[in-house]
């Protein structure tokens, strides 16, 4: 069995988890405030979605803890909306990891993760071992996030469509 982890010391953002799955050098720049989202159109275009999106849900953008935002919540679910399914395993570890944050307050919910624009849902439970990859997922963002210098470049297909391009590979 192994020993519990130190949740407090290792809590951190969704996004850095969401980032943590899709390249680990992204996420360590956006810890260093190194944000090139703001010059990007996909993000701008996934933040105009979100924002126009499921206007009559009652509680939305909810902030946790002041660290955590989720998107809608009610009584049974948590939902993300995301603009498109193409980084589906980075957007089901975030809700995920959003599941477990509100297990350790003892909340437990189920998630849904919308993906409008596509007119799909992926319904999302958190299991025993999804708590153990997501504490190890946290381990590991702990490491990478006191690491003096950026992980290397993962020269992943997607790498062509993010906002940091410019920053890793000109």
């Amino acid at each position: 069995m192994q020993p519990e982890i130190d949740f407090e010391e290792l809590k951190v953002n969704g996004l850095k988890v969401n980032y943590y799955f899709i390249c680990p050098r992204k996420l360590w720049l956006f810890d260093r405030k190194i944000g090139m989202e703001n010059q990007s159109d996909k993000v701008l275009m996934g933040a105009l979605l979100h924002e126009n999106t499921y206007r009559r849900e009652k509680s939305r953008e909810v902030l946790i803890d002041n660290l955590i935002s989720i998107d809608i919540l009610d009584s049974l679910n948590i939902r993300e909306v995301k603009y498109s399914d193409k980084m589906a395993e980075a957007d089901k570890m975030q809700i995920l990891y959003y599941l477990y944050f509100l297990k350790r307050l003892g909340i437990n919910k189920k998630g849904i993760i919308n993906y409008p624009k596509q007119r799909k849902r992926e319904f999302v439970e958190l299991t025993a071992k999804d708590e153990k990859k997501i504490e190890k997922a946290l381990q590991e963002i702990n490491k990478i996030l006191k690491q003096d210098k950026p992980p290397p470049v993962i020269n992943a297909p997607y790498c062509k469509k993010c906002a940091y391009f410019e920053f890793c590979f000109v």
